[in-house]
């Protein structure tokens, strides 16, 4: 929740506008004039200051600048007369963040305090991100970010660490999971044992088998000596099994006897080898549509899926963004001998904007490149990619003043269930869960558009125009 100042010497004038923003989910409180406004200033934090151009004593322009030589971290938004551009004008030129007109637009009047407090939150977070590097009170070093959502993440890594159980960890291509499963190996009762992982998709079927449950020496061609499986060969430990859900699906019953067992069958042998080891799964398919299509068996699913760890997409992280977006700095600058202390505001908000259909992946990618292009001590938005320079965000228009720009209800409802499918990793269970449609009616409607449904989109495809961010009646106070 934004905290606002108001400044005006007109009582009534005041009340009128705590009412319409208190509405609007801000905190207020108000000063009759500059010189109490930048008393309270000195004992009181605040996002952001509105102040009346016109006031007894101190007017406005004088308090911008005595607030932007006191507190220049504390944005101020001016109201002037309306079409009075001069004076507009000058108060920009006092230090002000920015200035509406009377009378006041309390909808637009919240977007532009919103923007400025979220203005000043950027700043204060790349200022924290050049002295600090990383966010207080992290509890598992390899996974930076202190966002709600990876608040959840943490806990939950925390709860099930100690415990044998099956965790399946889900979520975008880039989001983290193998580190992740480091993260409950390093913190669990098995930390001292191996962690060992295999990506099931990166080796071909017929080599599968002997590399999960291991072979004896004359098993198959180029068998030449006995070989431990990795269900044995991480015994005390974790095994990760990434992409689990292009495990082939003659080998999955295979696997879900060894797990139920825990016992595995080398390849050539007659008789099981006992193994102890942990099993973290990861997927970044809809294994729910996987088992009801036929391609996952239901009964491995459920013994996989004991505990489930959703990681966040980054574009859902917030200031996570740039949490991690300094760690690469840091390590590429070290990597290549360069003195850099971190990233420009306007390049941050670049960063912040963009949807990140790669993830941390496609991150660390960019800022890798950065700083191998960067000429200064901070990364420039010069030394973005174009995609992340030219990108806007894809928006749907719930109401605007240009007849031009709105569009049919159908088009609105094909946005609308594409961005709910973007937001969601293209999980379709889950998209047809928030939108309340019946699982066939989304893959009728997917059809219509073209969108056939047992394939994976990807997320930055699916922004279909630049459209108008929508003016809504009450706007939010979230910063992410």
């Amino acid at each position: 929740m934004s905290k606002v100042l108001i400044v005006d010497d007109d009582l009534s004038f005041c009340q009128t506008l705590e009412r319409g923003l208190s509405r609007r989910g801000f905190e207020l409180a108000s000063q009759q004039g500059g010189e109490q406004a930048l008393m309270w200033l000195g004992e009181h934090d605040v996002d952001v200051v509105l102040t009346d151009l016109r006031m007894r004593g101190m007017d406005g322009l004088a308090l911008c600048e005595r607030v932007a030589a006191n507190r220049s971290d504390v944005p101020v938004v001016v109201i002037t007369a309306f079409g009075n551009y001069e004076t507009a004008v000058a108060a920009m030129r006092a230090g002000a963040y920015d200035f509406v007109s009377k009378p006041v637009d309390l909808d637009q009047l919240a977007f532009t305090l919103e923007r400025a407090a979220k203005h000043r939150a950027l700043t204060e977070e790349v200022k924290r991100l050049r002295k600090n590097g990383k966010p207080d009170g992290q509890r598992h070093q390899e996974l930076l970010g202190s966002s709600v959502a990876m608040h959840k993440v943490h806990e939950l890594i925390d709860r099930v660490a100690d415990s044998e159980t099956s965790v399946l960890l889900t979520g975008e291509s880039g989001t983290g999971k193998e580190v992740v499963a480091r993260a409950i190996h390093r913190v669990s009762s098995r930390r001292d044992g191996p962690f060992v992982a295999i990506n099931c998709a990166a080796i071909p079927e017929a080599l599968l088998e002997s590399e999960l449950f291991g072979h004896l020496k004359g098993a198959f061609t180029d068998a030449h000596a006995n070989r431990a499986g990795l269900l044995a060969q991480a015994s005390g430990g974790t095994l990760f099994l990434d992409e689990i859900g292009e495990l082939p699906v003659a080998l999955q019953p295979k696997l879900l006897r060894a797990l139920q067992e825990r016992k595995v069958r080398p390849v050539g042998a007659d008789e099981e080898v006992p193994f102890d080891t942990r099993i973290i799964c990861a997927t970044n398919i809809d294994l729910d549509a996987a088992v009801e299509e036929g391609r996952f068996r239901n009964d491995l699913y459920f013994r996989i899926n004991v505990v489930q760890i959703e990681l966040p997409p980054l574009r859902a992280r917030g200031m996570d963004v740039l949490t991690l977006a300094q760690h690469f700095v840091e390590k590429y600058a070290k990597q290549a001998g360069k003195a850099m202390t971190g990233i420009s505001k306007n390049a941050a908000e670049r960063l912040l904007e963009y949807s990140w259909p790669g993830n941390v992946r496609e991150l660390q990618s960019c800022i890798e490149r950065a700083v191998a292009l960067a000429q200064f001590e901070e990364i420039l938005v010069d030394d973005l990619p174009d995609r992340i320079r030219r990108y806007r965000r894809s928006q749907i228009v719930l109401s605007s003043d240009d007849p031009g720009e709105l569009v049919p209800l159908e088009e609105v409802e094909r946005r609308y269930i594409m961005r709910v499918l973007e937001a969601c990793g293209w999980r379709r269970m889950e998209a047809a869960r928030i939108l309340k449609l019946d699982r066939k009616t989304l893959y009728r409607k997917l059809e219509r558009y073209g969108v056939r449904p047992h394939r994976k989109k990807n997320a930055a495809a699916a922004a279909t125009a630049d459209v108008t961010e929508p003016t809504t009646p009450t706007p939010t106070t979230s910063s992410s």
